[in-house]
């Protein structure tokens, strides 16, 4: 290593370099962490952000049931709820319905917005603000 430089990079295992394969198009935004978003998530709101990036299509969309999302995340369906809100308020996930009266449907992951994060204060969930569907 040099001076206080950049060290030269070293690939520990090149042979194991990560490609985009035929199984998915999931990859998280370095921004995410570099633009101060990370730090507004909760862990369970992370780990619902990281599920829905996995499991999106090319356009970023999923259409896990919420009922499959909790079981696989081993989440209660009020935190899902509020880790689902949390990044809608955020506008780092969008949501439409399946149809009119539907309690699931699509998720979209969203473009890191441009400029600063919102206060955290702005993104405080309560049991009053929501209700379960």
């Amino acid at each position: 290593m040099r001076g206080l430089g950049n060290p030269r990079v070293i690939v520990p295992r090149p042979q194991r370099v990560r490609r985009i394969g035929r199984h998915g198009f999931g990859w998280l935004d370095a921004r995410l962490h570099l633009s101060g978003w990370l730090e507004l998530l909760t862990p369970e709101a992370l780990s619902v952000y990281t599920f829905l990036c996995l499991a999106a299509n090319r356009e970023g969309v999923s259409w896990y049931r919420k009922d499959r999302l909790a079981q696989i995340l081993g989440l209660s369906a009020a935190v899902l709820h509020q880790s689902l809100e949390r990044l809608m308020r955020l506008e780092l996930v969008a949501y439409q319905p399946f149809h009119r009266h539907a309690s699931d449907g699509f998720y979209q992951v969203l473009e890191i917005p441009q400029g600063e994060p919102p206060p955290i204060e702005d993104l405080v969930v309560g049991p009053d603000d929501w209700t379960e569907s």
